[in-house]
């Protein structure tokens, strides 16, 4: 189990085969970081699918448009949509896309990112300076690998419940 220093900056994702841990980046992205806790808290994650699952790259989710099982969601689209909140301007760093860390979805446009995002399968070192990095998985990357793969999945995994650990 990982020590959770700083919960606030903790979110806890609940996956069909268990917990998954981030560290968020706050220092590094603190607009991206606060978005993702403020999407967390309005509980606008649960229940959104693994819409573009690629294997050796990475697991792709947060269309909380589009992906919501069960409250509405066109999973014919997921992978579309993003949230009411406006979109966010890019945060890059020279944090790198290793295996476990957390980028920002976005479209051609840089800053286009608002609440979709994916976790590294592996190092993805041609992403650097691209993508914003705002959080690292620092327990059960082991139940990441385990997502199914698919553009999309056929039968998609998703994201029971995300919560910020402060707030568990």
């Amino acid at each position: 189990m990982a020590e959770i220093t700083d919960p606030e900056n903790t979110i806890i994702i609940e996956l069909q085969d268990g917990r998954v841990v981030v560290e968020l980046l706050s220092d590094v992205a603190p607009g991206h970081a606060e978005r993702m806790r403020t999407l967390a808290r309005e509980g606008a994650y649960d229940n959104v699918v693994f819409h573009r699952v690629i294997e050796g790259f990475m697991a792709q989710t947060g269309d909380v448009e589009n992906g919501n099982i069960g409250a509405g969601g066109d999973l014919r689209r997921a992978g579309t949509g993003s949230s009411s909140h406006p979109d966010l301007k890019a945060e890059f760093s020279k944090v790198p896309h290793d295996r476990g860390t957390i980028g920002a979805a976005r479209s051609q446009n840089p800053d286009s990112a608002n609440s979709q995002f994916f976790i590294n399968f592996s190092n993805n070192h041609f992403l650097n300076g691209q993508y914003t990095v705002y959080g690292r998985v620092i327990e059960g990357m082991e139940h990441v690998d385990a997502i199914t793969r698919g553009e999309p999945p056929q039968d998609p995994d998703r994201m029971l419940s995300v919560k910020v650990a402060a707030d568990a």
